[in-house]
């Protein structure tokens, strides 16, 4: 059976077909987010660590770090800072150090620049994910090295030279293309967890139905573990939340592992509570009963990261207690 390790310096957390989901944190990413990307212009860490502890509060067992970010008023001083080989590396460094530093889960080290990735590799404690590497011929030469010399896992995409197809068929044929050339590094196939590319519902209206058939076929035909980034499906959607949290569970049943997604969302998270419950991966429903009293505390007012940090903190208090009664 298929199992991709993926380690911190203290805890290790495994993607595989009768494991529960891997709720892969989507938080700690700059694109896309002026404030964050303006905050680490000036050095300021505090978002990128209150979004690690919340992530991790609320279910996240693996968080990614993309390191991704545009610093204008660098790039006006230096034009170094117009290019992501000069700004990313050390950033990946100061991100990574600066969460290993406050949370204990395993990293997944999120960047298009090769001398990012094994920036991150460096500073990283444990075995990390690496994320990503796709079908073009240039990236396979630059990553699989990598992933080799420092034997971790990595995130392999759909799409090679050619681009992003909207057939699913051409996209299984990109991942087994990567898996193939993996094999020729000596990287095995348990070590790759495949992105089949989740396009948006929204403009094409078969894109789940294909996602689910995807899925199950790399599952059935390659034997690799599976990953997305989740909120893909409902762009441009009213109420992205509604379909994402049906589109969750679904993918789960078809063989999906792990997600890349915003774990601070409590209809998402609910939504993988009770797949996994569902799908016999929650021994006697103690995760689903755990979080049920996290819905409680929600619906009498709290916030999902106050209930989850409640709900953390009585779990802990009992723990000790317990280990009293025992000495």
């Amino acid at each position: 059976m298929t199992r991709t390790i993926i380690e911190s310096k203290t805890k290790t957390v495994v993607i595989g077909f009768d494991e529960p989901f891997c709720v892969i944190g989507e938080r700690i990413n700059p694109t896309g987010r002026k404030k964050l990307a303006a905050e680490l212009e000036l050095g300021d860490f505090s978002t990128v660590e209150r979004d690690a502890i919340e992530q991790v509060m609320c279910g996240a067992t693996v968080l990614d770090v993309n390191s991704g970010a545009v610093f204008s008023n660098k790039m006006a001083e230096d034009p170094r800072y117009a290019d992501n080989n000069f700004v990313e590396p050390p950033l990946m460094r100061e991100l990574i150090a600066k969460i290993q530093a406050i949370v204990d889960v395993p990293l997944c080290i999120d960047s298009s620049v090769p001398d990012a990735l094994k920036a991150g590799l460096e500073a990283c404690e444990g075995r990390p994910l690496l994320n990503s590497v796709t079908g073009e011929e240039e990236r396979l030469e630059l990553v699989l090295p990598l992933v080799k010399k420092y034997n971790v896992p990595v995130v392999a995409i759909s799409n090679d030279d050619t681009g992003i197809s909207e057939d699913p068929d051409v996209r299984f044929e990109v991942a087994k293309k990567i898996v193939q050339r993996a094999a020729d590094f000596g990287i095995p196939a348990h070590d790759i967890v495949v992105d089949p590319l989740v396009m948006p519902v929204g403009a094409m209206a078969t894109a789940g139905r294909q996602v689910y058939t995807l899925v199950a076929r790399l599952r059935d035909e390659l034997g690799v573990n599976t990953t997305c980034g989740a909120s893909n499906i409902s762009f441009g959607l009213p109420n992205r939340h509604g379909v994402n949290a049906a589109f969750l569970p679904m993918a789960i049943g078809a063989g999906m592992t792990s997600a890349i997604m915003n774990p601070v969302r409590s209809q998402e998270m609910e939504a993988i509570r009770a797949a996994n419950l569902l799908m016999n991966h929650d021994a006697n429903g103690a995760d689903w009963i755990k979080f049920s009293r996290v819905l409680d505390a929600i619906k009498e007012g709290a916030s999902f990261a106050e209930a989850a940090a409640a709900s953390a903190a009585s779990g802990s208090s009992r723990g000790r207690r317990g280990r009293g009664g025992r000495a």
